[in-house]
């Protein structure tokens, strides 16, 4: 298992980046993330953010687009222009979340 600096704080990753032990996320860590992608985080960013995390902890996985459209209430259009490229594998590995077994 690989580790990490991110913001100040060592995590476990795998060997895409994703943390492997959720736990050890934090907000400065999913700025740090989101930075390197060139995002800002937005309120609308946290919404989703803290979506995936709240159903990952519910559910032990990571939401896939349906249920983030009918479960969450978000279009996919709205995904795609806060997380360009691949919303849901972004959204994760910005969450801290595992990478999402529908993402190749």
């Amino acid at each position: 298992m690989a580790q990490k600096n991110i913001a100040g704080h060592t995590v476990d990753v795998d060997a895409e980046g994703y943390l492997t032990r959720p736990e050890q996320w934090n907000r400065a860590i999913a700025e740090a993330l989101a930075q390197e992608l060139n995002l800002q985080l937005t309120d609308a960013h946290w919404k989703v953010i803290e979506f995936l995390q709240s159903d990952y902890r519910e559910r032990g996985t990571v939401p896939g687009m349906r249920r983030l459209n009918k479960v969450g209430g978000f279009a996919t259009k709205d995904l795609y222009a806060l997380f360009p490229d691949g919303p849901i594998k972004k959204a994760a590995l910005i969450a801290g979340l595992p990478k999402p077994a529908s993402c190749v």
